[in-house]
């Protein structure tokens, strides 16, 4: 979509199309648009297509010169004039001819009634389905501009994921909207510009489009602050005739020193992005004066062992800063990128920063993923960057199967797109590029899902870690794992990949899920023999009207909802019973709902009084929590005693649950030495286990509470427990605490 929407839009239908009669006998280019210069560029550009390619090309910009006749931008210009530019940049990157027919259509099925029976007939169903991709979704109801911007997010990835044609024609369509947004007003350019820095400029820089990548971020810097902009760019242009003569002897110094080394090789003086710049001085808290990096130097040699052998040279004149010596050679970015960097110490103590490539490997930095269109026959080591880029796509539709909405799968892409890698070995030598800031369990996931789920601890350089523990680069990390464990909730606060962040929540998920519907199934159960009706002789056709009432395709989805409280089993079970097929009974009692208390994320023990077995206990079902037991005594209970009576159910514990439950209790004593000792003692052979103690030392004086989290199997132990430290003499009270 263009930022400088349609100023006019025709009432008549010429949008829709080519008339019939046009489509026989061909559409006429105006006299207007074949004079036009751009039009006749673009055209010239063509020449490395086929007749027959640029035949239908013009063919498509004559339907999208119909389809917008009468539309201008707000600029007053003709609306033709977007698309035209769109396909012009992709023309440059040597794309194929329906890359180039999508640009030119890729506003009609949004701005114009044409429709995508209409492009399928007139260009074939890959053009199609490339515009399609290239739609929003204006047609759906949102509820936010958030969930908007989201859900269309996700249909553009997941349509690039399917073809990558479809993101060249989106940063193209992205770089011309910003580079013509004069006549919108400041905080529509704004959030466009953001817009473009947060999605669009990591895009680009993951496909390794360096080029466009660099374009986007000193346009959108343009728009978010165009003061700022325009003092940082006089101050770039004044420094560059102050530092002319620097920058020459530096050149000078080290094209001598590639000659006197017998190298062969370009050098060549890059000056930094504005952007770059900018983000260097607010990172690192610097006026522009101290920046004094804004140029830098690359060289470009014939092969990789040339590359070492000029990086040797330039370290025997120039002082390397230590830590400032990157190899992408050896190991190369995710996106393809490769060149040795290094940091030098200059005349007059300047810094100096120096980038030594290939030739082939110049043109992968400064195009990507387009080199693989625009240097087909030569070897440009395009291939390993296609396999990555194809593993990365294949990531996204793993993400949006794993994502729960379109929001979610928005920030999973986003945690994907800002790497800044951290390189890690696997304990079979093989290299592993994570985010930094990357822990042990995001190496989990990046091994193996199954991995990451069964993942209890972990080895880094032989030595165990906890699983939190951030990864640096040249670790050798080491997985620990066992046959039953599970993905932990908590790793969700620290994990930084959002392929192990989306493959937790999705497990989880299925646990709550399967939970869930276990315990609705059952609180329905209970309230259908209570008003006598047998579950097991509900016929299906009742059923199936109740699923098609409830909005839900299975009976599982169904039980989920009322386990998780977004309906009431009461209502449920009514609505079930007034149906004319369903056998009834006599009337049965409401006899309570029996837990075990660790049936999973479906049922919570309350952390405010902690209930164990044996405890008289209650549930409240609360929304997206499922049921939540209290004991008979917790305040919170006599508080809120009076409010949503439909959401108190009865519930009993299980005979035997076979497990521990947590209780604090707290212990005060005589304060004597080692009494913590005799306790904790006195404690562990009850069979009990201790979570955690600490001691309130506020008070010193002649006795001292103990506050401890134990784990017992219920009441009875607890009460075993107890009378074993009634007899330790130094005792003094024993208390369960509970609010």
């Amino acid at each position: 979509m263009d930022a400088n929407a349609p100023a006019s839009i025709p009432d008549a239908p010429s949008g829709a199309g080519p008339s019939p009669e046009k489509r026989e006998s061909g559409l006429s280019t105006p006299a207007y648009l074949s004079e036009d210069p751009a039009y006749r560029v673009f055209i010239d550009s063509l020449d490395y297509l086929s007749p027959e390619d640029i035949e239908h090309i013009q063919e498509a910009y004559r339907f999208s010169d119909e389809a917008h006749r009468g539309q201008t931008r707000l600029s007053g210009e003709p609306y033709i004039t977007h698309p035209l530019a769109v396909a012009g940049a992709l023309a440059e990157w040597h794309m194929d001819a329906p890359a180039i027919i999508a640009a030119l259509l890729h506003d009609v099925m949004e701005d114009t009634s044409v429709t995508k029976a209409e492009i399928t007939d007139h260009f074939g169903k890959q053009v199609a389905d490339l515009v399609d991709g290239l739609s929003k979704l204006d047609k759906i109801e949102f509820q936010s501009y958030q969930e908007a911007q989201a859900e269309n997010f996700r249909k553009m990835l997941m349509a690039m994921a399917r073809d990558l044609r479809v993101v060249m024609v989106k940063l193209a369509d992205r770089r011309h909207n910003l580079q013509t947004m004069g006549p919108i007003r400041l905080d529509k350019r704004r959030r466009i510009a953001r817009e473009t820095l947060e999605i669009y400029v990591p895009i680009a820089t993951r496909l390794g489009l360096n080029n466009i990548s660099r374009q986007l971020q000193d346009l959108s810097f343009r728009h978010i602050y165009p003061m700022r902009f325009q003092v940082l760019s006089r101050a770039v242009q004044a420094a560059r005739g102050n530092r002319r003569e620097l920058l020459t002897k530096i050149l000078d110094g080290i094209r001598n020193k590639l000659n006197e080394a017998h190298i062969e090789g370009g050098v060549f003086g890059r000056e930094k992005s504005l952007y770059s710049i900018y983000h260097k001085m607010v990172e690192k808290h610097l006026s522009f004066s101290q920046v004094l990096d804004i140029y830098g130097f690359r060289i470009i040699v014939h092969d990789i062992p040339t590359c070492y052998l000029a990086l040797g040279a330039l370290h025997a004149r120039y002082k390397p800063v230590p830590g400032k010596f990157k190899d992408y050679i050896a190991i190369p970015k995710e996106n393809g990128y490769q060149s040795l960097h290094t940091t030098l110490i200059g005349p007059y103590g300047t810094p100096i920063e120096i980038q030594i490539r290939t030739e082939a490997m110049h043109r992968l930095a400064e195009e990507g993923i387009a080199s693989h269109w625009l240097y087909k026959d030569s070897d440009t080591g395009g291939g390993d960057l296609q396999i990555k880029m194809h593993q990365w796509l294949q990531s996204l539709l793993e993400l949006q199967s794993a994502a729960g909405d379109s929001s979610e799968f928005l920030e999973h892409v986003k945690v994907d797109l800002f790497p800044n890698e951290v390189y890690v070995f696997t304990p079979k030598g093989k290299i592993l590029s994570l985010p930094r800031g990357a822990t042990v369990i995001d190496f989990a996931y990046a091994v193996h899902t199954d991995i990451g789920h069964r993942c209890i601890a972990a080895r880094i350089d032989h030595e165990l870690i906890p699983l939190s523990a951030e990864l640096e680069s040249g670790n050798q990390v080491e997985i620990v794992t066992a046959p039953h464990a599970t993905p932990n909730p908590a790793w969700l606060s620290y994990v930084k990949t959002s392929r192990a962040r989306s493959k937790i929540r999705q497990f989880l998920r299925t646990i709550q899920q399967d939970s869930s519907s276990a315990l609705g199934e059952n609180m329905l159960n209970q309230e259908l023999r209570a008003i006598g009706v047998i579950p097991a002789a509900i016929p299906e056709a009742v059923w199936e009207r109740e699923l098609r009432h409830a909005g839900k395709k299975t009976k599982r989805d169904l039980f989920a909802d009322i386990g998780l409280g977004y309906c009431a089993a009461p209502v449920v079970a009514r609505r079930l019973a007034d149906q004319d097929d369903v056998p009834h009974g006599e009337e049965g009692f409401a006899t309570p709902l029996v837990i075990r208390g660790t049936e999973g994320t479906a049922i919570e023990l309350a952390p405010c009084c902690r209930p164990i077995p044996g405890d008289p206990i209650i549930g409240v079902l609360r929304k997206d929590h499922g049921l939540v037991i209290h004991t008979h005594s917790c305040r919170t209970i006599r508080r809120l005693g009076s409010i949503e009576p439909q959401n108190w159910i009865h519930v009993d514990w299980q005979p035997d649950p076979g497990q521990f439950f947590d209780v604090r209790i707290r212990v005060t004593v005589k304060n004597i030495r080692g009494v913590l000792g005799r306790v904790a003692s006195s404690i562990a052979q009850s069979g009990a286990n201790i979570d955690h103690v600490n001691m309130d030392q506020e008070r010193p004086g002649l006795f001292t509470e103990l506050h401890f989290l134990i784990q017992v199997s219920g009441r009875p132990h607890l009460a075993v427990l107890m009378r074993g430290l009634r007899r330790i003499p130094e005792v003094v009270r024993i208390i369960r605490e509970q609010e």
